[in-house]
């Protein structure tokens, strides 16, 4: 199998995630930019891979009043108590955990009108390693707002080039 350099990278730095969580060793720094695959999109909305602990409080330090996390609980960079850091420090959270292998139309339905009923919010959007949410966010910006096929796409590529699954799940139409 032929990986694109961006999906290598991202795939990389996965492992390094893992790497840190178990050896309690982080090289990360707590700003918004160290983040793990973090990418803006627009002023109310940026993307990444999952934040540490210590990150999250960055997010709200930017003004962030959502976090709204792809990752299945059990994913191996997971926070355990995620839910319950960010309730403390006054974010609110919404966890829809997506299968990598197998997104589904519900997951994306539920994504979306979480993404509309909150759109005046700024919201962060994060999983494992940015790949789900690159792909869930593609299709939201193209298919529900309606926005420009290829700057979406660029935005997509700065983290993966989508392998079978993933590009079968942002061609389907979309409408909530």
């Amino acid at each position: 199998m032929t990986f694109n350099p961006r999906t290598l990278k991202t795939v990389l730095g996965y492992a390094v995630s893992l790497i840190e969580k178990y050896t309690g060793v982080s090289l990360k720094q707590n700003k918004l930019t160290s983040i793990y695959n973090y990418l803006p999109i627009n002023p109310n909305l940026a993307t990444s891979g999952q934040p540490t602990a210590n990150q999250l409080n960055s997010i709200k330090a930017a003004g962030s009043t959502k976090i709204i996390n792809l990752g299945p609980p059990a994913a191996e960079n997971s926070l355990a108590n995620e839910a319950s850091i960010l309730s403390k420090i006054g974010i609110d959270y919404i966890s829809i955990p997506v299968d990598f292998g197998a997104p589904s139309e519900q997951d994306f339905q539920q994504f979306a009108s979480h993404m509309q009923n909150h759109k005046d919010q700024k919201i962060w959007v994060h999983c494992a390693a940015n790949m789900r949410v690159s792909c869930f966010i593609f299709r939201y910006r193209t298919a529900i707002l309606g926005e420009n096929l290829e700057l979406a796409e660029a935005d997509l590529r700065k983290i993966w080039h989508p392998n079978t699954v993933w590009k079968k799940f942002i061609s389907t139409p979309a409408t909530l």
